[in-house]
């Protein structure tokens, strides 16, 4: 699918909402609800997550989330399992979000070459420099092997679980911006001879490598809490929200009983580390919804991504209510496991079955190395779609069943399933305004 994004943008050289209606303009609507998930749901609390990155950032420094991480938490954005219970915006975490708005504004203002890719160019090895660190640091701790032990050990019973493979799609997904027309506008900007199949395998190999990279740090850590509180290693594991902030607060406090500077160091650049991440994937979505915008309409760029950063701030401040970070738990789960996997499972019909993915096979494989054979046109055409619709159906049946995270039936049909439809709905409104046609005609 990474391939197939690549492919179109280079193609048609435009943004998803554009490049989907040069194949049909009845189809125009799924690019827009590609980046309308990403631009009035992902990075709406996307910025509020790197807003509390921020803040803890700031609270290492002297470990200031105090013995009980766990409590410093509820008491600062309220309890995780009460959606309804909505209370004003936190001060801090409402900041800290104006602050990370306003550092996207001034890298997307200034474009792709003068803005996005030299900030991309600063980040990623600032984040590489950082996590290598971490790394070295997470192994190197005493008890560190039991956690990277639980983390290489495959459990092969979890592949048989339906809601283990929507989780690693949505992962995949988010990790790749794939499905959120992240790489069709990036690859639009691509020079006209470029290795399209290349930049695919090594984005993919890469980007999972990474994480695996990374994830070396994250159980060292974990183990070396393990070691220090002889807590089973299975009860310490979370996932999501309270890994970042709750575990990792407890995993520093653990350290910091026999090196309470170091720990106070490392807990700073974990969490600044998370920052740099957050920053380099948020330019990347407001990019995609821009991008979209200056295609439609015939207004420049600066109007625009001032306009879209002013409205993401004020949509996102929900998110920072006392309350907040439980309606952010429910739109990401949503977002991510339903809104992504449909666009993407969209894209790869429309695409494949429709436009032909033959036709961008023979672009990629034109100026590529490395040549795309069949199997991969099987792969894409047949196996992807029809794992990602009985994965779907199956996680439908079972959210009506059980809803998501204990939360209250209300809460995930009111909050989650209604915010996917938003989106939708925006989609479909965006998609019925009119073209600029010197615009069109001219990309």
């Amino acid at each position: 699918l990474l391939l197939l994004e690549q492919g179109i943008g280079h193609t048609l050289r435009a943004s998803a909402p554009l490049a989907f209606r040069k194949i049909a303009k009845k189809f125009e609507w799924v690019g827009w609800w590609s980046i309308a998930i990403v631009m009035f749901g992902v990075v709406l609390y996307y910025t509020v997550i790197i807003s509390g990155c921020l803040n803890y950032f700031t609270l290492a420094l002297t470990l200031g989330w105090g013995s009980d991480p766990n409590l410093f938490f509820t008491d600062l954005v309220g309890p995780m399992n009460a959606p309804w219970e909505i209370g004003i915006p936190v001060i801090t975490l409402l900041l800290g979000t104006l602050v990370i708005w306003v550092i996207n504004w001034l890298i997307v203002y200034r474009g792709i070459k003068g803005g996005v890719e030299k900030a991309c160019k600063f980040l990623i090895p600032v984040l590489m420099v950082l996590m290598t660190i971490l790394v070295i640091r997470g192994v190197t701790l005493p008890g560190a092997f039991e956690g990277i032990k639980w983390y290489i050990t495959p459990d092969f019973n979890a592949l048989t679980n339906p809601s283990v493979w929507i989780d690693a799609y949505a992962q995949v997904f988010f990790s790749l911006g794939i499905g959120m027309g992240v790489v069709i506008a990036y690859s639009s900007y691509l020079p006209k001879k470029s290795d399209i199949t290349g930049n695919a395998l090594i984005i993919g190999f890469t980007n999972s490598l990474f994480s695996v990279f990374t994830g070396f740090a994250v159980f060292g850590i974990l183990g070396h809490m393990v070691y220090s509180s002889g807590i089973p290693i299975d009860q310490v594991v979370q996932s999501g929200i309270g890994l970042a902030f709750i575990v990792f607060p407890s995993a520093f406090n653990a350290m910091a009983g026999s090196t309470p500077l170091l720990a106070k160091i490392f807990g700073a650049l974990f969490f600044l580390s998370l920052i740099v991440a957050g920053i380099s994937s948020s330019i990347s979505m407001i990019e995609a919804f821009v991008s979209g915008l200056m295609d439609k309409f015939k207004v420049k760029r600066h109007l625009w991504v001032t306009l879209v950063c002013i409205l993401g701030f004020f949509g996102g401040i929900i998110f920072t209510t006392y309350g907040g970070f439980a309606w952010l738990d429910i739109v990401d789960h949503f977002l991510l496991s339903y809104g992504l996997v449909i666009v993407g499972l969209l894209e790869i019909i429309i695409v494949s079955w429709i436009f032909g993915s033959s036709r961008i096979m023979e672009h990629a494989n034109s100026m590529s190395k490395i040549k795309i054979g069949s199997i991969l046109g099987s792969l894409l055409k047949i196996v992807t779609p029809l794992v990602l619709i009985i994965v779907l159906i199956f996680m439908v049946y079972t959210e009506i069943l059980e809803p998501y995270g204990g939360y209250s039936r209300s809460a995930t049909m009111i909050i989650g399933f209604g915010w996917v439809l938003i989106t939708f709905s925006i989609a479909l409104l965006l998609s019925k305004i009119k073209w600029n046609t010197a615009i069109e005609e001219d990309k």
